[in-house]
């Protein structure tokens, strides 16, 4: 009689140090949504940082409300139409298709006085509304865009784009990680700052881009900011970044397994500072 006992204290003991599991809703662009569909990155990645900061956090499960190619305004503009549901944990990864896209950054002005999806500001805090509504009581942590390098689509050669390197119509991704720094620094959020973060600065992000010399013809590897004016044909060249040219990321502007590695650790850091 005493073996099944003590086996029933002991399970019960076990499920006593189970972690409760927890929901983690994941906002964001391109970058999140291809956790899941790795096929679109040419099967260059094998791991998202969704996935990473799962298997580092016992009991967090992860929804995918990452939407390719989307802006935060644009998240913010039809949040009413994505289903996303009550969580514990929400996260916000948005911003390098804002700053791409040309939308006003605006002031944090825009956010404390609510004035609408017309800036980055502003979508910030109809997206963060949106969320307090679902639990007023779920951690948000806000996560600023990295850097980025020429990005060409692997899929696509004409999807391409030059780096962060030079501003867009009249501003800089900066500019955007520093409004969500500020809305992080009012609300007292936790701020993964991938921005700033040395190990994806813009020297690491590409070992190289392959491209043709100007005077030659020849393809040459030209690392950054060398290739910064080479120009690349998309009708004609070959694709500039083969997989030896992969580092932090592995198109010039989404992360590599590597580039991966090193959102997962910092939000999963930011995850258990609770």
């Amino acid at each position: 009689m005493k073996r099944p006992i003590l086996a029933a204290l002991f399970i019960a003991l076990l499920y006593s140090f189970h972690p409760a599991e927890k929901t983690w809703v994941a906002i964001g662009d391109s970058i999140t949504y291809l956790n899941d569909h790795k096929d679109e990155t040419g099967n260059r990645v094998t791991k998202g940082y969704l996935t990473g900061v799962t298997e580092k956090i016992s009991g967090l499960k992860y929804i995918n409300q990452g939407h390719n190619g989307w802006t935060a305004v644009r998240i913010a503009t039809e949040i009413d139409k994505l289903g996303i549901t009550k969580a514990d944990l929400y996260t916000i990864f948005l911003g390098t298709n804002d700053w791409w896209g040309g939308k006003p950054v605006g002031t944090i002005a825009d956010y404390e006085n609510n004035t609408g999806a017309n800036t980055v500001n502003g979508a910030f805090r109809i997206i963060i509304d949106e969320l307090r509504s679902l639990n007023k009581e779920a951690k948000i942590i806000l996560i600023t865009p990295m850097q980025r390098v020429d990005f060409v689509y692997i899929n696509n050669f004409k999807n391409n784009a030059y780096g962060s390197y030079r501003d867009k119509n009249g501003q800089q991704l900066s500019q955007v990680t520093d409004a969500i720094l500020d809305i992080g620094k009012k609300e007292g959020f936790a701020v993964v700052d991938l921005y700033h973060n040395k190990k994806l600065a813009l020297p690491k992000l590409v070992k190289f881009k392959r491209l043709k010399d100007p005077k030659s013809g020849a393809y040459r590897n030209y690392p950054y900011p060398a290739f910064i004016d080479i120009p690349f044909n998309p009708e004609a060249d070959e694709y500039p970044y083969p997989v030896d040219a992969i580092q932090m990321t592995y198109d010039g502007l989404h992360p590599s397994d590597a580039g991966y590695a090193v959102i997962t650790e910092a939000v999963a850091k930011a995850i258990r500072r609770g």
